[in-house]
């Protein structure tokens, strides 16, 4: 989650919504991803589709099944699509999104009376600093328009 931690970072330096993620596989890190989707002028590059879509490049295989992701906030629906549909064995987020969460917070897409799926959720994994993080973020644009 540090690794997501420092890829929100990035995000934030690039004046994009600081949202982190990290696909681990034996233990190793083989991708990462910050939001793009300001840069990029696409709403579908989150963190997660970013570092999804260079774990299957790497990997030359769409299915993630041996595979984890670290992700700072908890994942949209759109996202929580994506890790469904790369068969990823467990998603292990931050903070909480109660507005637009698919994997609890709004919507449990997890859940196996939607689309079976095996990935395994933790919620609240650094929390408090993911938590903060955003915060501080949306604080400094309300302070913006002010100005």
């Amino acid at each position: 989650m540090k690794i997501a931690l420092s890829e929100a970072q990035k995000a934030i330096s690039e004046s994009e919504m600081p949202v982190g993620a990290v696909v681990v596989k034996d233990g190793e890190v083989i991708a990462t991803g910050h939001n793009i989707r300001n840069e990029k002028h696409d709403p579908t590059l989150h963190a997660e589709i970013v570092a999804i879509r260079k774990a299957c490049e790497k990997l030359c295989d769409w299915r993630l099944s041996d595979c984890d992701l670290y992700v700072t906030l908890e994942p949209c629906v759109m996202c929580s699509g994506a890790i469904i549909n790369s068969r990823m064995r467990s998603v292990y987020f931050g903070a909480y999104d109660a507005e637009y969460g698919g994997a609890g917070g709004r919507i449990d897409l997890f859940s196996k009376s939607y689309f079976g799926s095996n990935t395994q959720v933790y919620g609240g994994i650094m929390e408090d600093e993911c938590t903060s993080m955003l915060k501080n973020f949306f604080a400094s644009l309300r302070e913006g328009k002010k100005n």
